[in-house]
Order: C-alpha cells, then sequence, then structure tokens
C-alpha cells in the first residue's frame, strides 16, 4: 500500500497546502476508499498501523488518522480494539450527500461519481447488500453450518447416479412439477415420521432448492407487503434478509433457556409469522422447553399465525435420542416445518424440503413451479435410493460420531488457552459452538483479525436485530468440517488473535474486582 501511496499522492506546492493538511489527508482517504471499491483491498484485509504507513508516506501521522478515521465513519473500515483496521465486509449506502464530522472538522463527503446514478440499487437491493451475512469463505477452520463434505460417500453416490444415468428417464429429463420427484418424498416420509415424529404423507411434502427457498415462497404465497414476522434475536441473518426483501416487517424476539421468549407487550401484537428454531436454536443452540412449545402453538391457534419451523441440523444431536419435532405436536395445522440436506449431505447438493398442512400443500406446488420452474430431479431419484437402501442413516451415525469427537477436541483447546470455565454454548448437538467474550469487546474486529490469519468465524453480535441486545459478543466456531488434527493448532491460532484483543480491554476499561491469575479472568473482570 505504501508504494502505491507514493505514486498517487500529489504533493502541494510549498505553502500550497492548508495548515491543517486537509488537502493530504482528504487525498489519502479517496485513495484508499477507491481501492476498497475496486476490490483492491479485499474484505477482511488489515491497513497498515498509522505511525508505521505515516512514516512509510512521509506525512505526519495526524494525517494519516484523519483519513483513517473518515474511511472508518463511512463505513469502509472497521477499527478491531488491539488489533487493528480492518477494510469492512460491506459497504455503505452513498446514495446522497451527506456530512461526517472528524477532529479537523466538518468534512463534506460526496456520495457519488456524476454517473452513478446509472447503476443504482434499489432501496431493498440496497439494504439487502447492505446487510448481507453470505460469507465468500464455505470451507476450513472456522466456517459454521458447513458439514465435513470430504466424508461424504462419493462411491456410492456415484454408483446410483450412473444408474440412472445409464438409462435416464425423460421425465426425469424434465421440469419437475407437483413438489418434486413422489418416490423421494415417499421415502421422507417415513424417514421424518421415523426420526423427527413428523406427521405428514408424502403429498404434504415440497421439494426445494433450500430453506432460503422455502421462506420465499412463505413469505410471497402467505405473507403480503407490511405484515409482521416474529424472529428468534439473535437469529439467522438468512432469514431475515429473505423476509425483508418481500416486505415482511421483522419483529426481533429475545431468546431465553426454554427458546422463544416474546414479553407481554409483544404478545399483544400478534404477527402473521413466527419464525423459530426449536429443537436447536440458532445460534446459541438451547432446546425450546415443552411448556414453550404448548404455549406456541397456542398462541398461533388463537391469533392465526403461522408458525415456520427451522430443523436444519437436528439429526447431530450428540446427547440422547433426537428431539421431537414441533410439528409433531400441531393438533390444528399451523406449523409449516423445513428442513435441509445441506448440512447431512452436502451443500451443493441444494435441496431442501417443506412439510405444509394439506390444504397448503397444492398451493405451494403450484407457486413453486410458477415462479422457479423447478428440475433436478435426477439427483432427487439418487437420493430416493440413498435413503431407501440405508446409505442416509449410515452415514448419518458415522457423522454424528465424528462431529461430537470434533466438537470435543474443539472444547479440549478451549480449555488449555482460555481455561475450563470459559463461557461456551451448550453441546448436545450442532455442527458449531459459541464462545462468548466479555462485555465490551470487538467480535468483529477479532473475526476480522483472524480472517487474515486464514480463519474464518463469525461474531455474535451480527446476529442480533435488536441493536440493545448486539452488546452481547461471542464468536461462532464451526468444527464440522475442520480435521481432527487440525482443531487444536487452528484454535491456538485464533487465540493468538483473541488474547491481545481481551488485554487491551481489560487495560482500558476499569476493573470492577481484582483480577486473578489467567487471561481469561483478568479479560472477564476487567470488563
Amino acid at each position: 500500500m505504501s508504494e502505491l501511496l507514493l505514486q498517487r499522492l500529489e504533493r502541494p506546492a510549498d505553502g500550497a497546502a492548508d495548515k491543517n493538511g486537509a488537502h493530504m489527508n482528504r487525498q489519502l482517504y479517496e485513495i484508499i476508499r477507491q481501492e476498497i471499491l475496486a476490490g483492491s483491498l479485499v474484505a477482511g484485509s488489515k491497513l497498515p498501523a498509522s505511525r508505521l504507513l505515516a512514516k512509510e508516506i512521509g506525512v505526519s501521522r495526524n494525517t494519516v488518522l484523519y483519513a483513517f478515521e473518515q474511511l472508518l465513519a463511512e463505513g469502509y473500515v472497521t477499527a478491531a480494539s488491539g488489533s487493528g483496521t480492518f477494510v469492512s465486509q460491506s459497504f455503505p449506502d452513498h446514495s446522497a450527500l451527506h456530512t461526517v464530522r472528524v477532529r479537523s472538522g466538518t468534512m463534506p463527503v460526496l456520495a457519488a461519481q456524476q454517473n452513478q446514478n446509472r447503476f443504482a440499487l434499489s432501496r431493498r437491493g440496497q439494504h439487502l447488500v447492505s446487510h448481507s451475512g453470505a460469507s465468500d469463505r464455505q470451507w476450513g477452520a472456522f466456517v459454521s453450518g458447513v458439514p465435513d463434505v470430504s466424508l461424504f460417500p462419493h462411491a456410492v453416490w456415484a454408483r446410483l447416479l450412473n444408474k440412472h444415468w445409464r438409462a435416464p428417464k425423460p421425465e426425469l429429463l424434465t421440469y419437475a412439477h407437483n413438489g418434486g420427484y413422489l418416490p423421494l418424498r415417499r421415502v421422507m416420509a417415513e424417514h421424518l415420521r421415523l426420526v423427527r415424529s413428523v406427521r405428514c404423507e408424502p403429498e404434504q411434502i415440497i421439494l426445494t432448492t433450500g430453506i432460503h427457498q422455502a421462506i420465499d415462497l412463505i413469505a410471497r404465497l402467505l405473507g403480503d407487503v407490511g405484515d409482521k414476522a416474529w424472529m428468534e434475536d439473535p437469529g439467522y441473518w438468512g432469514t431475515r434478509s429473505l423476509l425483508n426483501s418481500a416486505g415482511i416487517e421483522t419483529i426481533p424476539v429475545p431468546v431465553d433457556s426454554e427458546g422463544l421468549a416474546p414479553d407481554a407487550a409483544t404478545l399483544q401484537n400478534p404477527p402473521r409469522f413466527i419464525f423459530a428454531t426449536p429443537s436447536h436454536q440458532y445460534p446459541l443452540g438451547m432446546v425450546m422447553s415443552l411448556s414453550r412449545r404448548r404455549m406456541l402453538l397456542e398462541y398461533a391457534r388463537q391469533r392465526g399465525a403461522w408458525i415456520v419451523e427451522d430443523d436444519y441440523d437436528s439429526e447431530f444431536r450428540f446427547e440422547g435420542r433426537p428431539l421431537a419435532s414441533l410439528q409433531g405436536l400441531d393438533e390444528h395445522d399451523r406449523v409449516i416445518y423445513m428442513g435441509t440436506f445441506s448440512k447431512t449431505l452436502f451443500p451443493g447438493l441444494r435441496m431442501g424440503f417443506m412439510v405444509l398442512p394439506k390444504p397448503l400443500a397444492p398451493h405451494f406446488a403450484t407457486g413453486l413451479s410458477e415462479l422457479f420452474r423447478e428440475g433436478q430431479l435426477v439427483q432427487q431419484a439418487v437420493l430416493a435410493d440413498f435413503i431407501e437402501q440405508g446409505h442416509y442413516a449410515t452415514h448419518i451415525r458415522r457423522m454424528r460420531q465424528r462431529y461430537a469427537q470434533r466438537q470435543g477436541l474443539l472444547r479440549e483447546a478451549i480449555a488449555t488457552r482460555l481455561g475450563a470455565d470459559w463461557p461456551t454454548s451448550t453441546h448436545e448437538a450442532g455442527l458449531h459452538m459459541v464462545i462468548h467474550l466479555p462485555p465490551g469487546a470487538d467480535d468483529l474486529g477479532i473475526s476480522m483479525a483472524a480472517r487474515t490469519q486464514g480463519l474464518s468465524t463469525r461474531p455474535l453480535s451480527r446476529y442480533f436485530a435488536d441493536p440493545a441486545r448486539a452488546t452481547n459478543q461471542g464468536l461462532l466456531l464451526g468444527y464440522a468440517c475442520v480435521p481432527d488434527d487440525e482443531i487444536a493448532p487452528a484454535f491456538h491460532k485464533l487465540a493468538e488473535v483473541i488474547e491481545p484483543a481481551l488485554e487491551h480491554l481489560a487495560r482500558t476499561q476499569a476493573p470492577r474486582r481484582a483480577p486473578a491469575a489467567g487471561i481469561n479472568r483478568e479479560a472477564w473482570s476487567g470488563a
């Protein structure tokens, strides 16, 4: 970066710059901003330290600080306490002129070039892009929500696929209709009845390309612009993005140890939809209690709300039997059950499903064909054979054991480096876990610093929609796609990023009690 700045900075003649050096800090800001927008400085990359950069390009440190503060104020960079300054994961909306105050005074900022409106996104598009949560990294330590695709029985799948390709039936090579391949829906109905206590007939199952498409269909066919949806807070960013794009207003509802926990005021304003992950809350991991489930079902019956049950990873439960679905308790057809094969098989398969009340199923089958013109019938036929011949159940059992082992290895690494009493999420199920951080910790900054070390973590605070609750900091660590022997070294590498940030936090915040020995106790007592 220093060489680039030296080439592009225009040095004013003696006496031409004003006393505050605004000419130089403005140039510096513009050059770095342009490099970020052009993609030359990628999201997560670390900027040089202000003191070092100032020395290398021959300007005052204040000049660099002014430029960095402007970039920070506009959202182009993020400052990670104790770690540095990083290029932000998303860019701000600059569709209008605005003014940002920095140390040197008021600096007007032009939001766009003259021709920017030619390529301007809609307000809905701007909101979607600026609040995006999808990562460009989908493999390695510690990517969450991704299974170990290297352990998938590829040979078995290839054999079944070849059987269908040797003499493919014409009806498997055209568009799908009526909700998908019926033989697959038949074996799925039996599997869901035995494993998840879902009550359904094959005709109630609609095959989709995943949970995202299912949510999109639900919003389009059952919701109108302005309808409201309760969402767990924290909750899955993808659900929030889809609903907001469809014009559905999302209402963040906190969770407690028993799951979704609407207060009295919230209950007085019934929504159109209630989205929940009752079997394994995402991302914190608690299980919705039976009393809370019954309360929610009765509330939905009385108020005419639809409960959308996202059962995204319940197959991977490590202790006891898999919990029964909420849908299995529903006596009044108010639950829409969603599932996916992305976690149990591999995400690239792009296959999920919905279980709908009988009166809704034919309408959703029609809507699916009308909006998306589905296909993938050969893949659906292969999956039907894969389940019917017992390969699916065998694969689930093997992966459940492997993921339980990997979670244990990660917990050992955390205990070794941060202490056995370091707070983490529940351990009964799933493909990820959460390590909590003390109040005031910058989990976003830590995540971005970890990215520069080749590690992928997600900041817990970004899963909260309510800013008042976004003060809960932590890191989501996926362990499913990390080989056993790489888990401990990867976490120790992550700890090299976490510890300086927490030491900085402990130094800058007045301790409430005398700190004990150890980084974990010092950080928690100092926050």
